[in-house]
């Protein structure tokens, strides 16, 4: 063949060729060219060889600045990505997604567009690494319906007080048990540590050995117990054993679809390795723009005796050291390890006398936080023969955590001492902070305006039983101590004690009581709350034939603007409670039952599968707690409802009866309690708000990075699409 006959046909296969690699080019640059990339922002196209890559997450990190700092976006369903509002650093892009391992990571400065490849997973084993650990516990099989109520040790196995498999769930698996401090299905939780199982006969005694493990092991042991040990850790070696020979979730997650894709998450380290949060503040729930652009504040619970705070202005993390009132307070770190942990031996990395569980913020930025700051024992004005009008009535000879009030602008803090205990606190709208924690059968209050004139914390504070009115006449009277037979003439007193709390738009006072099935109690105060108290009780429907639903064990609490009454189950529910459509009396002794309203109960199954072998229960996931985000602070609408998807890895969004998950992939082990929002700027739309939650597992070792990983500060933020800046 001639030269002049070989040049056409190549010109053309040339031209075809260049054709080709210009148009993806320009494909490339139509996707680019929808992008509105700013200086404050990264975006780009997240492809593999299959194509754009729709719903996955794009990742960027950096460690430039005073905290370690992450933003995470999902992509559209062209495989756009936008990450906004990125402080100027520089960052590590990466791509997590369902069906994908992690791509090689890329740096990047804000204002660049950047095109990521996505990696696709060489089979289903390298996939499922990166599935939530609630598609690894689903495969937990459960005691069948059969094997209960338990026959003892002797028997099955079964502790004789666990009368149903929906009460197993709960105090064994559920919230109130392992999944109410651990995520469990993850890495750390799925496979045992050698130092455990290579020092064990076999996998069930290397269950028993590994709830020994670390401060908390004498309370885990204890929750084994008191079920039938052998039986749960013969359950959960079961569950481990199969997963070690190579059993892997059956179900798979979806990737973000819809309304998902527009979450915007921004991340902060604070506190330290050794310390886990359990709770966070960053605004007067009443109010959501008081401290705007201000600092949000930790709590430690038991591990510690300081407030993380994380500016996210300046993306500093701090401390603020906390103070007692008597130097003889008790301190976790008075409580050795049961057993070597497989991370830290036997040393005890828990030191906290305040343990510091919850809080509220005042109009004026003050945070309020309930915090033990004495020995058990009450003053005198608590104890009987006080002339306090509470302890006139009812007297506490011992109590646990007080108030702990710190000022940001004056930098101090003060201890506050109350005869009741404090476990979550939350104000009405008279500046009243109402308790939970009891002790049973009180609840109390704390009255700040008094407070803020007299600093008499003893004349600020009360307390009041919960008295039914059992005899039906509108008003409290004497009445019949528990235990006592019910008498018509008299009102009734229960010995019940609140978890979570919150103030309803009526004046009136909302609870969870924990236990099976549990219930909600609702306080009235009256016109003198120690002697006008008045209470009502409406038990979580449960083996009940005249309730449209059924379910179990409440634990968080929210009240939406409404009145209407949100909590999460231990069966796997988001619940609400609507006390307007209650048919039947609520007062009497037809209402001291519990059972006089099934018709306010709505109950919605938590998304994703169920444990092997459950039928009293609605998901395998597991909520700790709950917010009814009122203002729109996350902007998918006003009174919606959220969760903390603790094995799922997210937060719940509970819209118009469906839930959307916002899931947080990256680092794999999202497990919150508390949440709260804040309106930074009324008129800064979707950038002027948000969600935020701390990482609150007990074991942040246990999460991806292993030993080393500190808690987190998580924000949600809802765009009105994934490309928006």
């Amino acid at each position: 063949m001639s030269k002049r006959a070989l040049y056409p046909g190549m010109v053309i296969v040339l031209g075809v060729l260049l054709a080709a690699t210009l148009g993806g080019v320009r494909a490339g640059q139509l996707k680019s060219e929808t992008l509105r990339v700013s200086n404050a922002d990264i975006g780009g196209v997240v492809s593999s060889p299959n194509g754009p890559e729709a719903g996955v997450w794009v990742i960027a990190e950096t460690t430039d600045l005073p905290t370690k700092f992450v933003k995470i976006v999902v992509t559209d369903d062209q495989g756009r990505y936008l990450v906004p509002e990125l402080p100027k650093a520089n960052y590590s892009l990466f791509v997590r997604g369902y069906g994908l391992v992690d791509s090689p990571k890329v740096k990047a400065t804000p204002g660049q567009t950047v095109d990521l490849k996505a990696v696709a997973a060489p089979d289903k084993k390298a996939a499922v690494e990166y599935y939530p650990a609630l598609y690894w516990f689903s495969l937990l099989q459960v005691p069948p319906k059969s094997d209960f109520p338990g026959t003892g040790p002797s028997g099955n196995g079964i502790a004789a007080s666990i009368k149903s498999q929906g009460q197993w769930i709960r105090e064994i698996v559920n919230t109130d048990g392992c999944t109410g401090c651990h995520q469990m299905g993850d890495k750390a939780t799925r496979e045992i540590p050698d130092s455990i199982l290579h020092h064990s006969n076999d996998s069930s005694g290397a269950w028993e050995r590994r709830i020994q493990s670390g401060q908390a092991g004498a309370g885990m042991a204890a929750r084994f117990n008191q079920v039938g040990s052998k039986r749960a850790a013969a359950m959960y070696a079961d569950w481990t054993d199969r997963i070690a020979k190579g059993e892997l979730p059956d179900a798979a997650p979806s990737r973000p679809q819809g309304k998902e894709r527009n979450v915007v998450v921004t991340m902060w380290d604070w506190a330290d390795p050794k310390v886990y949060l359990h709770d966070d503040i960053s605004t007067d729930k009443r109010n959501p723009t008081v401290n705007a652009n201000g600092p949000i504040y930790g709590a430690l619970e038991e591990s510690g005796d300081y407030l993380p705070v994380v500016d996210p202005k300046t993306n500093t993390a701090s401390q603020i050291k906390l103070i007692v009132r008597d130097p003889d307070t008790p301190s976790s770190g008075d409580q050795p390890p049961a057993g070597p942990s497989p991370y830290w031996g036997d040393e005890a990395i828990w030191n906290s006398k305040t343990t510091v569980h919850s809080f509220a913020m005042d109009k004026q930025g003050r945070v309020w936080a309930a915090a033990r700051v004495r020995k058990p024992e009450t003053s005198a004005w608590c104890q009987a023969g006080s002339d306090h009008p509470s302890a006139k009535l009812l007297s506490i000879p011992q109590g646990q955590r007080g108030l702990e009030l710190y000022d940001p602008k004056t930098k101090q803090l003060t201890t506050i001492d109350t005869c009741y205990t404090w476990g979550h606190v939350n104000f009405d709208d008279n500046d009243v902070l109402w308790s939970s924690f009891g002790p049973a059968g009180v609840e109390g209050w704390f009255d700040t305006k008094i407070w803020d004139k007299t600093h008499d914390e003893k004349k600020a504070q009360g307390w009041s039983a919960f008295v039914l009115d059992y005899n039906g006449n509108g008003k409290r009277d004497a009445y019949t101590e528990p235990g006592q037979p019910a008498d018509p003439t008299k009102d009734k007193r229960i010995n019940v004690a609140f978890y979570g709390v919150s103030p309803a738009p009526d004046g009136s006072v909302w609870g969870t009581v924990l236990g099976m099935p549990g219930a909600l109690v609702r306080f009235i105060p009256g016109s003198h709350p120690p002697d006008t108290a008045l209470a009502e009780y409406y038990e979580v429907p449960w083996n009940n034939p005249k309730a449209p639903v059924q379910g179990f064990a409440p634990r968080g609490l929210d009240v939406d603007s409404k009145g209407v009454v949100w909590t999460v189950l231990s069966s796997g529910h988001y619940a609400s409670f609507d006390r307007s459509k209650c048919k039947g009396p609520l007062n009497g002794p037809t209402a001291a039952t519990g059972q006089q309203c099934p018709e306010g109960w709505t109950l919605y199954p938590f998304p994703g599968p169920n444990y092997k072998g459950a039928v009293e229960n609605g998901s395998a996931d597991s909520a700790y707690y709950n917010f009814v985000d009122r203002f729109d602070m996350l902007g998918v609408g006003k009174d919606v409802a959220l969760a903390t998807g603790n094995l799922s890895e997210g937060l719940l969004v509970l819209v118009d009866g469906k839930f959307m998950t916002l899931r947080v992939p990256y680092p794999m082990g999202y497990y919150a309690k508390g949440l709260d929002g804040r309106i930074d700027n009324p008129n800064g739309g979707w950038k002027g708000k948000g969600i935020y939650t701390p990482i609150s597992t007990r074991a942040p070792f246990h999460m991806e990075g292993g030993k080393g990983t500190t808690s987190k500060l998580v924000k949600f933020q809802m765009r009105p699409d994934p490309l928006a800046n």
